[in-house]
């Protein structure tokens, strides 16, 4: 199996919604369904992934600029 690059969280959120819109439209086979199910899966988990690292950053830029001596940053 070929190494796959990990899709941004905006490629994967617009992947994530056109296999939520073909399983909502119907007309596949189970052994289709069940494989669009999974790339779901794989998606939503890429983009809890991308959304979990955003806020570590966030809490850490937040936790920086709490800290006393903090005043003098421009953030």
């Amino acid at each position: 199996m070929a190494d796959e690059k990990t899709p941004s969280y905006e490629q994967a959120r617009e992947e994530l919604t056109e296999v939520v819109r073909r399983l909502e439209t119907g007309g596949l086979t189970l052994e289709q369904s069940i494989e669009l199910w999974e790339r779901g899966e794989k998606l939503a988990a890429v983009c809890e992934e991308w959304l979990q690292g955003a806020r570590v950053k966030l809490a850490a830029a937040m936790a920086r600029r709490s800290e006393p001596g903090a005043d003098d940053a421009p953030f």
